[in-house]
Order: structure tokens, then sequence, then C-alpha cells
């Protein structure tokens, strides 16, 4: 009932909206009305009352609250169950425990703040309050275990889309899902899968993005390596339009998997990519060389042409890889 009365307000912009309009347009009475109007402001929204005239909306908190998501989601089933948190220590902590409990395909679990957040290889993600996007979604698909590392390389290809559309900068994909800008990472993604033999149970895909961490927010360990947003942009980001266009296109891209497999996928991937094509150091458990990054194979795995002209198969989760010449960061 909190979405529809912003939403009727939101539709008259600066024009007073009666108690008794809105109570008549919702089926409530105005004492209804008047109460739900209170818990939008204590939830943070600027709603102004004229007496004998109305409410006039003025303004929205900058948090991702579920309110504030669904106006900007165009979405089936992705993003339309949410689970909205102050702070939690994962997001994708918390998804999990829900999925155990029978959370719908499509959950959402959002966060303004993870103090424990983690990304692949179990490394740490800094996750400020109020200055990013940390958030997991629950699926729960049809194809087989071994399917699931895809996951990642979608849900890449779904963030770097949103990005340039809602943001206007050229975000790529430093194989296998590091999310760029400039060359500095700005997005971790981590997929973990609840499965038992030929079935998944369900996935978490969790997705941290820096929207507009400050760099003198950022600890100095990162601070050459990380970049937000609004750092490229030069412009404030609206977190919610952004993470609603991310879910759309996970949506999207998701069904493309389930109907035609993952080839589309990894071709928006290739278009999206930073590594494919560059000279690239591998460094692995057992062993270090240098190849050129030639292609990635109908599995997600890294296909590197060593200086013999051998081809190497790189799986994420076991390597680092690293620009073959210069200080290490990606041009």
């Amino acid at each position: 009932m909190r979405t529809k009365i912003l939403q009727l307000l939101r539709e008259r912009p600066s024009q007073p909206v009666s108690g008794q309009e809105l109570a008549d347009k919702l089926g409530i009475t105005r004492t209804a009305v008047w109460k739900h109007i209170q818990n939008l402001k204590k939830m943070g929204y600027v709603i102004e009352a004229h007496t004998k005239k109305g409410y006039i909306f003025v303004s929205a908190p900058d948090k991702l609250l579920p309110e504030e998501i669904g106006q900007h989601l165009h979405t089936r089933f992705v993003g339309r169950h949410i689970c909205y948190q102050d702070t939690v220590t994962s997001t994708n902590e918390v998804l999990k425990k829900l999925a155990y409990t029978g959370a719908e395909d499509g959950t959402l679990c959002v966060a303004e703040e993870q103090t424990g957040g983690k990304g692949r290889l179990s490394r740490g993600w800094f996750s400020p309050y109020g200055k990013g996007l940390w958030f997991s979604v629950l699926l729960k698909p049809s194809f087989l275990p071994q399917e699931a590392p895809k996951m990642t390389l979608l849900a890449a290809v779904a963030v770097v889309r949103a990005i340039r559309e809602c943001c206007g900068v050229e975000a790529m994909i430093k194989w296998p899902n590091d999310v760029l800008l400039d060359g500095r990472k700005m997005v971790g993604i981590l997929t973990e899968m609840s499965a038992e033999f030929g079935h998944i149970n369900y996935l978490v895909v969790g997705i941290g993005i820096n929207v507009c961490v400050p760099r003198e927010m950022v600890p100095e360990n990162l601070r050459d390596s990380a970049v937000s947003i609004a750092d490229v942009a030069g412009h404030p980001i609206d977190r919610a339009a952004l993470l609603g266009r991310v879910l759309d296109c996970m949506e999207e891209y998701y069904g493309t998997a389930l109907r035609e497999g993952f080839a589309p996928i990894f071709d928006k991937w290739r278009e999206y990519s930073t590594t494919l094509g560059r000279m690239v150091k591998v460094i692995s458990p057992d062993k270090t060389y240098i190849g050129t990054a030639v292609d990635i194979d109908p599995e997600g795995a890294l296909l590197v042409r060593r200086e013999d002209g051998s081809i190497e198969r790189v799986l994420a989760g076991d390597v680092s890889i690293r620009p073959a010449h210069g200080t290490g960061k990606y041009q």
C-alpha cells in the first residue's frame, strides 16, 4: 500500500493530492492513508501535508528501499520479493538462510552496508554504508550443477550493460568476472551453490558495485586498484535506478541461458572483455607463464596461447591473471 501511495503522489509532482482522493483510489479510509503517510515519513520520505489541500511528495531517502527499487524494475520475477537490510555481515549469507526456509525464486537481498562481504577466492570486499550496491539474488535454475560457474560471467555481462546504459561509462570485464573502469576494479561477483547429484537446489549470486565510495574512504592498500562509478562518470548515480537495471538485465540473460544455453551470453562477454587479445601472465599454484588470451571456451575457461603456440585452458578460481607488462593496472 505504501508503494501505491508513493506512486500516486509521484504522478503529480509539486501538486497536492487529497487524503480523500488517495483513500478512494486505494479503497481504504483516510485514517489509513494518514497512517501510511506517517510510516513513509519515518522511513525518510519527505511528504508535506497542506491543510484542506492534501499531500505533496517532496523527496525520497537515498536508500535502497523496496519502494524505491520497485519503481525502476521491469522484471517478471527477479527482485519481486525483496529482503531489505540496513546492515548485514553478508547479503549472500542472509539469502542462503532464506533459501533454506523456502524463499521464492528471484528473491533479492539488498543492504546499505556489509561488514563481512567477500569475493572470489575468499577475498574481502569493502562495502561501506550507502556508497554502493551490495546485493544478492536467489535463483533456482533447471540446468545442471556443472553449468553454475557460468552464472558469474552472465552476472558480469548484466552489470556491465546496466552500468553503460545508466551511467554512461565504458565498463569492461577482466576474466572471468571482474568489472573494471579505467583499468581499476569496481565490481565483485560471487556465486554460491547448493546442489545434489545432477540437481541445483539454488544459486545465490552476490554482487558488490562501488557506486560512489570516496577515494579517502577506501582502505589504503586498495586505493590504487579500486574505483567508483561516480569517480569516472563525474555526476551523481541513482543507486536504485542502477540496481533496477542490473536486475532487468540479469533476468533477460538468465532467461536466454535457460532457453538457448550460455553461448549468446558468452558472445556478449567477449564484446565487453578487456582480457581477450592481450598479453597476460598466468600465475597458478604449479606454474607461471606468459601468453596471449585468445578466447573463452564453451565452459567459460580462458584459452591462452603460449609463446610456443600451444593453447592452455585456464579455469576460473585457480589462477591469477596479470598483464604481461607494466605495473599491474589494466589499461
